[in-house]
C-alpha cells in the first residue's frame, strides 16, 4: 500500500506564487514517475508537469516558464513551484506517482487533491 499526501494549496491573487508538496509513503521500493495534474470544474483532469527518476521533465504548454517541478528522491517527495499565477490556474491539483512496491508489484496512486484558487 502506498499513500500520497499533498500540501501547499490555497488562495492567492493573480501574479502571486504557491508551492505544492507531495510525499509518498508506504511499501515503496522505487518511484519512477511523479507528476502533478489538475482538474478545474467542468474540465477533465490534465497533466501539469511530470518528472522521472532520471530527471526527464515535461510541462503543459500553459504553465511553461511559470511552474517548476522538482523532486527529492531520498524523501519520496515531489514539489511544484507555481509563479505568476493566473485565474485560469484555479483547480484542484493532484499528485501522482508510479513505481515498484516491495515484493515486485507495480503501483500507481493519486493524492487526495489540494485546492488552488487564484483571484483576479
Amino acid at each position: 500500500q502506498v499513500q500520497l499526501v499533498e500540501s501547499g494549496g490555497g488562495l492567492v491573487q493573480a501574479g502571486g506564487s504557491l508551492h505544492l508538496s507531495c510525499t509518498a509513503s508506504g511499501s515503496i521500493s522505487s518511484i519512477n514517475t511523479m507528476a502533478w495534474y489538475r482538474q478545474a470544474p467542468g474540465n477533465q483532469r490534465e497533466l501539469v508537469a511530470l518528472i522521472t527518476n532520471r530527471d526527464r521533465i515535461n510541462y503543459a504548454d500553459s504553465v511553461k516558464g511559470r511552474f517548476t517541478i522538482s523532486r527529492d528522491n531520498a524523501k519520496n517527495t515531489v514539489y511544484l513551484q507555481m509563479d505568476s499565477l493566473e485565474p485560469e490556474d484555479t483547480a484542484v491539483y493532484y499528485c501522482y506517482a508510479e513505481g515498484m512496491e516491495y515484493g515486485g508489484s507495480w503501483f500507481d496512486y493519486w493524492g487526495q487533491g489540494t485546492q488552488v484558487t487564484v483571484s483576479s
